[in-house]
């Protein structure tokens, strides 16, 4: 058969079997943190709730008979999705960890035996870079050095590590790659470090330091 080349394939909606739609929108809104799309039927017998740009059908059915199906979902901050789901006592059934195949992810268990995957990417595929690392003598304004330490905590990376990150995307034009090594959790936590040590100065502020 010739493939259809020309075809494009903008939404897809996997669907999972659950043998009660009003207890899996209940969990999967309540303790997932999906949004309801809808709901059909009278007792309900199928349903779509969204994470983001991303819809699931739920249907009525007999889990289990073929073994647990499993969707996966790329999101903007798997730490912040597994944070919530560790507080709602979601069965986790692998933790959040750095994978070699690039993403950051963890899986858990819908109680119909539906496995959920939930990760983002991350930049660790490909041969090491060798490297040599030297000092350099640098001095920062005192409340943005606070800052910077909590930022690499938040990060999971030193501070030298996290400045290396920083230096990198501040070498790319804005449109060309991604100008900020931040998702939008981290800014918003970045907006909460700003707070907590007093910066109230813009980006442009290092202009005008004075000693």
């Amino acid at each position: 058969m010739t493939p259809a080349v020309n075809t494009e394939y903008n939404q897809v909606f996997p669907t999972l079997l659950v043998d009660d739609i009003e207890a899996a929108v209940n969990f999967y809104t309540n303790r997932l943190g999906f949004s309801l799309q809808f709901t059909w039927g009278t007792p309900p017998v199928f349903a779509g709730v969204n994470l983001g740009n991303v819809t699931i059908h739920l249907a009525k059915g007999t889990p289990y008979i073929d073994g647990p199906s499993e969707v996966a979902f790329i999101i903007s901050d798997a730490d912040e999705q597994y944070a919530l789901h560790q507080a709602n006592n979601v069965e986790i059934t692998v933790p959040i960890e750095d994978q070699p195949y690039g993403i950051r992810d963890y899986r858990v268990k819908d109680p119909y035996g539906n496995s959920l995957v939930f990760g983002h990417y991350i930049y660790n595929q490909g041969p090491a870079i060798k490297i040599e690392r030297t000092d350099v003598h640098v001095r920062l304004e005192k409340r943005l050095a606070a800052l910077l330490e909590d930022l690499a905590v938040h990060k999971r990376m030193s501070v030298s590590e996290c400045l290396e990150e920083t230096l990198l995307h501040t070498f790319e034009r804005v449109g060309d790659t991604v100008a900020s090594p931040h998702t939008m959790h981290t800014l918003n936590y970045i907006q909460e470090l700003k707070k907590k040590h007093g910066i109230d100065y813009d980006v442009h502020g290092n202009y005008r330091f004075s000693e």
